[in-house]
């Protein structure tokens, strides 16, 4: 099997897994008092600082959650100061036409509840103008969210420059950085964002674990679970500490192995178009080739539908996608690749290979070789020409 989807879920790491099973014993519950509530705590508590060390931030700041779409809902149901269920809300929010679903389909229930949605688009390259950003700013608008990387393009956002004109205009700024923690750095000391949304398993941590950022003096939020006074009364429930702990551990592991891998996954990601490139044509890649992520490469493939692509190579024993794992199921063909204004049937031809530690040269050179087939034959055979 060659595992080229890594952007909707990455392997646990080896030393995470290591990490996982020393920690199976550690059953207290770290709000208990006694020795093994106590235990607990100061392991969590590590991990914690830990997080906050990796993205030079406080470990207060750090709110331990089960992933990113949870932080994406939290942030965005407490913009209008309301909570999820108030029929009252009132206000203004800006994020883009690119984001992922937990941000979207967020924004689009707040939209049924009386707070008006600015979606900015992007260019052709998948990219936002911070101007653009700038101008649809309001008087009411009380929240600016645009994620770091999109996930089926790996286009990089100007954040900073986002930032820093919602902190100019006093509006608090969220950014969805699940597929850029661990691949780039990010200083929470010079990136003025108030709130940041992680989940652990694209950083080959397990599943079900994930954080939120909130800038100390950032502006208060409504927890979307509440109940007991845990993660500073932020989020209630007993703590996930296997995750936790895990999380930990891989955030360990990235500071250990960002710079290498992403040296080395660049070289294998750029042999890969290449390849592709050099032996078939009417095939272009999605998105700005100079700023994006360095493991994600998405290829249209004009001709043929993406899913009769993605379904021979995974008989070829090679796993790809055609966008986000959240969105499988749909039809209609990805919103984010019909937002750089291409034809929809180029949209439908698209694959997303997403490569990770794990990826080899062998493993670049096998896909190269069965896409290069894949496509010649679907072509021999398809309708459409």
């Amino acid at each position: 099997m060659i595992y080229l989807d890594n952007s909707a879920t990455t392997p646990i790491h080896p030393e995470v897994k290591k990490t996982i099973i020393d920690a199976l014993d550690l059953f207290g519950n770290p709000s208990s008092m006694h020795t093994t509530g106590r235990e607990v705590r100061a392991i969590l508590e590590k991990s914690r600082k830990d997080i906050a060390d990796f993205l030079n931030c406080e470990s207060s700041e750090i709110i331990f959650t089960a992933g990113a779409s949870e932080a994406n809902n939290t942030v965005l149901k407490s913009a209008t100061n309301c909570c999820a269920f108030c029929e009252n809300n009132r206000g203004h929010i800006i994020t883009s036409n690119i984001e992922h679903p937990s941000v979207l389909n967020t924004v689009s229930c707040l939209g049924k509840k009386n707070v008006d949605i600015s979606h900015i688009k992007v260019n052709k390259l998948g990219i936002i103008d911070p101007a653009d950003v700038e101008a649809a700013i309001r008087p009411d608008t009380m929240m600016i969210s645009i994620m770091y990387i999109n996930n089926e393009i790996g286009t990089i956002q100007p954040i900073k420059e986002i930032a820093e004109i919602a902190r100019k205009h006093n509006v608090p700024m969220h950014t969805d950085a699940v597929q850029a923690v661990g691949k780039i750095p990010i200083d929470l000391q010079k990136l003025p964002v108030d709130f940041l949304s992680m989940s652990g398993h694209k950083i080959y941590a397990p599943k079900g674990i994930g954080i939120l950022f909130k800038r100390k003096n950032a502006k208060n939020i409504c927890p979307l679970i509440v109940g007991g006074h845990q993660e500073n009364s932020m989020r209630a429930g007993t703590e996930n500490t296997l995750g936790i702990i895990a999380l930990g551990e891989a955030i360990r592991q990235c500071k250990i192995e960002m710079l290498e891998n992403k040296e080395r996954i660049t070289a294998l990601r750029n042999k890969l178009e290449q390849g592709i490139l050099s032996k078939l044509d009417k095939v272009r890649i999605n998105g700005d080739p100079n700023k994006r992520v360095y493991n994600i490469s998405n290829l249209s493939f004009t001709n043929i539908e993406g899913e009769s692509i993605l379904l021979r190579l995974d008989m070829h024993g090679i796993m790809v996608s055609t966008g986000s794992a959240c969105s499988t199921g749909s039809l209609e063909p990805s919103y984010v690749i019909t937002s750089l204004d291409v034809d929809p049937e180029i949209a439908h031809s698209s694959i997303r290979f997403s490569l990770g530690r794990e990826t080899t040269e062998e493993d670049i050179d096998k896909t190269i070789e069965a896409v290069v087939e894949t496509i010649t034959f679907l072509r021999k055979i398809s309708p459409i020409k």
